[in-house]
């Protein structure tokens, strides 16, 4: 039997558009690891053009919002969205939901497992810290697929509850030390992270966070059970263009009595992050499903079909890997350039490999899946 919660899957089959989304969202992430986003804000672009744009790929110290603030909410978000597609087939083709759940939590585990071994691997040693985005993720997945067969508006709910939970957890906490929300180190989130693993981040991240930004991942449930249905193009873009631009406006309003902060994921950030996810994906829809930009966007598909690979290779030191590969040319070449333009091109260079790595797969139809 159907689920009338996921609609029939429209004709044009496979969404480019949430592959393109991906794979922009996971090309700007690698790149971080080449540290090319530190390179374009070098003392000797200080006051340049050049050097505040790259602030924008930095996060944000404490209160306010850049670009790079939403590269985690836009992962979270994304997978959500994927969810209607990938899960709501199987319940089509008559898949129990007990197999899609044992399905759901075994991935779940896995996104824990290696969201767990990742923070191992830089220290060289066993540790237990739970601040990746996978490890977070395995918990957002799991709740998100546990309501998909909810309706829309207790999702909704649900959602708000959650954020309304982890305001007033850190607005009265009652702990002496973390009782100051909204200042890094003494709020919730940082007690929580001293029970669960005895140390605070140095970034101020909290472990909490995985809380707040399960809306993330269930707005994207929502988001791709609107593209998933039979409505025109045109109500689709409107219906996240509006969700969307509420959200924003929303956070920003809110900001001056809850900070916008990403490190604690507070309700205002999630709010205007969850909106800019909204239009970004309304955006790229229009953009690569109605407009049919498909040639331009490829170039992103390629790294979006596989995300667990690029994400794993390059926070598990293959970035460094191929910046050695690079260096000896890039600086024997362009090293008259001066030092900041050549170690631009050594990290343009690495970057463009990591391309190369996931092109070489796209080609030969090898997607690497959990």
């Amino acid at each position: 039997m159907k689920n009338p919660a996921i609609p029939t899957l429209p004709p044009e089959g496979r969404l480019m558009s949430l592959d393109f989304f991906r794979g922009f969202t996971m090309f700007l992430l690698i790149g971080e690891a080449t540290h090319i986003y530190s390179l374009l804000i070098a003392p000797s672009l200080q006051g340049t053009i050049i050097e505040a744009i790259g602030q924008q790929f930095h996060h944000h110290p404490w209160n306010g919002l850049r670009f790079w603030d939403l590269i985690q909410p836009f992962f979270m978000f994304i997978v959500g969205v994927a969810m209607p597609f990938s899960i709501g087939r199987r319940w089509e083709r008559g898949d129990s939901w007990r197999s899609t759940f044992h399905h759901a939590l075994r991935r779940s585990l896995i996104l824990l497992f290696l969201g767990w071994a990742v923070y191992c691997i830089g220290p060289g040693r066993l540790t237990f810290e739970l601040w990746n985005v996978l490890a977070q993720l395995s918990f957002t997945y799991l709740v998100a697929f546990l309501m998909m067969r909810r309706s829309s508006r207790t999702q909704i709910v649900f959602t708000f509850g959650l954020l309304i939970l982890t305001e007033l957890l850190y607005r009265f906490w009652p702990v002496a030390g973390f009782n100051q929300a909204f200042v890094p180190d003494h709020n919730f989130g940082s007690w929580v992270d001293m029970q669960l693993m005895g140390k605070l981040s140095e970034g101020h991240w909290v472990a909490f966070n995985a809380i707040p930004t399960t809306a993330h991942t269930m707005w994207g449930v929502l988001a791709g059970l609107v593209l998933r249905s039979v409505r025109p193009p045109g109500k689709k873009i409107r219906a996240l263009g509006v969700a969307g631009l509420v959200g924003v406006v929303a956070g920003y309003a809110l900001n001056p009595l809850t900070p916008i902060i990403k490190r604690t994921c507070t309700s205002s950030f999630v709010l205007a992050s969850g909106g800019w996810c909204l239009l970004a994906l309304g955006l790229s829809y229009w953009l690569i499903d109605v407009k049919r930009w498909r040639r331009c966007a490829k170039f992103f598909v390629v790294v979006g079909m596989n995300p667990i690979f690029i994400y794993l290779f390059q926070e598990t030191g293959g970035a460094t890997w191929l910046d050695r590969l690079v260096r000896p040319f890039t600086m024997g070449i362009f090293g008259w350039m001066g030092e900041t333009p050549a170690e631009l091109l050594t990290s343009a260079g690495a970057w463009a490999l990591m391309w190369l790595m996931c092109y070489w797969l796209y080609k030969r139809r090898i997607l690497i899946k959990i």
